[in-house]
């Protein structure tokens, strides 16, 4: 750990790593409890459009797919909401669009599928201080979305139906949760890669879900969890030399499996907890209701 320090684009590599381990799961969390687990799959693919016209027009590939990002999470709540056919033909949908136009446009450019790599399986060796800064910016703004709209968001992550009663808006927290997913693919996508971004979304809250019971500390695991596995892979790749989003998602993947067996232990100690007290109370209510007849009779 001490030795990648040494190097400038490490250090700025492992703030990086920081700052996706909060962000993923905390937006994650939110995702899983909405049922639209693939919702960071479909964002990644919807990205490689904007990255492929950010090459193609000479401009930021990272804004290009942060905007083409944000306009598919607005485009995918839209068709989920007004669709016939429902949130999994909706980012169907736009998941081959976005892949098809993503491929043509870097075509286009003359880069082919080098110009893709970096951004298809991610690249620490060339993230710049310019990055860094894009990616705190976009950082705070996830986790400032998270704290000020948590309690609306959880609300509507556990019940739509319930939330539109509550008076909340629906549509309006259903595309800022999106819109939110689809800034935290963009603030991944230089670390670990638009193909596996969305594991870092998903892995760590399931992994919490197994050893917690309530929404808040599924969150503060997930993210626990989120730093410990980017922190962690990153030190591995580094000193291995192995490419630093496989390691990453394989590191979250080991902990979820911990997790489930951690997890599975930990519901038989407690059911086995409250099968002692319902037999340890069994006898002091059939002594009351002996006496109850006695007396009665």
């Amino acid at each position: 750990m001490i030795e990648m320090l040494q190097y400038d684009f490490m250090r700025i590599a492992l703030v990086m790593a920081v700052l996706i381990g909060l962000t993923a799961p905390a937006v994650g969390t939110f995702i899983v409890q909405r049922r639209l687990a693939l919702l960071g799959d479909g964002i990644g693919h919807i990205a490689l459009t904007g990255i492929g016209l950010g090459l193609l027009t000479g401009n930021s590939p990272v804004l290009g797919a942060l905007a083409v990002s944000v306009l598919g999470a607005v485009a995918i709540e839209v068709l989920r909401a007004r669709s016939r056919s429902g949130a999994d033909v909706a980012l169907a949908v736009l998941f081959y669009g976005g892949l098809a136009g993503g491929v043509l446009l870097t075509n286009a450019q003359g880069g082919g599928g080098a110009s893709l790599q970096s951004y298809l399986f991610g690249s620490i060796s060339s993230v710049t201080v310019t990055d860094l800064y894009v990616v705190v910016g976009l950082a705070v703004v996830v986790l400032g979305i998270v704290a000020v709209f948590g309690r609306e968001l959880f609300l509507l992550s556990q019940d739509e139906d319930v939330a539109r009663a509550s008076g909340l808006p629906v549509r309006f927290l259903s595309v800022l949760i999106a819109a939110t997913a689809a800034v935290t693919v963009v603030i991944a996508m230089r670390a670990i890669g638009l193909l596996l971004v969305s594991a870092l979304m998903i892995v760590p809250v399931a992994a919490a879900q197994q050893v917690t019971r309530g929404f808040r500390s599924t969150m503060m695991l997930a993210m626990g969890i989120g730093v410990l596995s980017a922190v962690t892979g990153l030190a591995g790749s580094f000193r291995y030399d192995l490419p630093p989003g496989p390691s990453i998602v394989l590191l979250a993947l080991a902990v979820f499996a911990v997790a489930v067996v951690g997890g599975t232990a930990l519901r038989r100690r407690r059911a086995a907890r409250g099968a002692l007290g319902r037999a340890g109370a069994t006898p002091a209510r059939t002594k009351v209701d002996a006496e109850a007849e006695v007396l009665g009779g």
